[in-house]
């Protein structure tokens, strides 16, 4: 006896790519726009006075506002991700800047991870060799190691590391929590180096208001040496030799 199909089957396939879509029609959007040409060091000092008001009159609003910003961010994979991790150190200070970063990133790359999951795992599962299914298979078996690793080094793309998890079947606790901790080194960093760049805003503000240099000029690399900047990247090279680290102890303890 041949078995009738379900009258909606083909629609409820069709249904796991909606949210894929809906997140295209988004990074569309935002680069139509033009929005990402207005992520710039110069629109940031012109607005640096009225964000930083903005932040001493309604702090929660402005907080909330920042991990809606950067979850949105991370689930469109902006490709400067730094930049807004510099201006929120900048605007909120490195302690409650972190904070929101790691809140908004670890949101936003949870919904990249549940869109790849529902979209893509799937069809990538089903063509994939013997090979990569005994490496997804180890990845598994040893996914806190392999997800802090993977985080904690630098070399490795932020958008890569929320999407390859959810195509190797990584558990979504386990994603959720080492997303949270692995991202808290780098992000103090880059929000410690924000906060050492206000006495610069200021002064690229303040000529941006009276249409003089240096505002519109490329900044050199110069104009960032600040004590937090230099704090800051030292922090990023510690970072760096995190996972080195690690595997020292683990195989310690082997």
């Amino acid at each position: 006896m041949v078995q009738k199909k379900h009258p909606i089957a083909g629609k409820v396939s069709w249904r796991k790519f909606l949210p894929l879509a809906v997140l295209g029609v988004v990074i569309a959007g935002f680069f139509l726009s033009g929005l990402h040409k207005k992520i710039s060091f110069d629109e940031i000092a012109i607005r640096y006075g009225a964000l930083a008001g903005w932040v001493d009159a309604k702090p929660l609003t402005a907080i909330l506002t920042a991990i809606t910003v950067y979850a949105v961010a991370t689930a469109i994979s902006f490709p400067a991700p730094w930049i807004l991790t510099v201006t929120i150190g900048l605007i909120f200070g490195w302690v409650i800047g972190a904070a929101s970063i790691v809140v908004g990133a670890t949101l936003g790359a949870s919904v990249l991870f549940f869109v790849t999951r529902l979209a893509l795992a799937d069809f990538f599962r089903a063509r994939a060799g013997d090979v990569l299914n005994r490496m997804a298979e180890g990845f598994r078996k040893d996914a806190v190691s392999y997800m802090l690793f993977l985080r904690l080094a630098p070399v490795f793309p932020f958008t890569l590391v929320n999407v390859v998890p959810a195509v190797l079947g990584v558990p979504f606790r386990i994603f959720f929590f080492t997303t949270a901790l692995g991202i808290v080194p780098g992000t103090i960093a880059y929000t410690f180096a924000g906060e050492g760049l206000r006495s610069i805003v200021a002064e690229r503000a303040q000529a941006c208001a009276a249409g003089i240099p240096p505002c519109g000029q490329a900044l050199t690399p110069g104009d960032f040496v600040t004590p937090q900047v230099l704090i800051a990247l030292g922090l990023l090279g510690m970072v760096s030799l995190l996972p080195v680290l690690v595997k020292g102890i683990r195989r310690q303890q082997l």
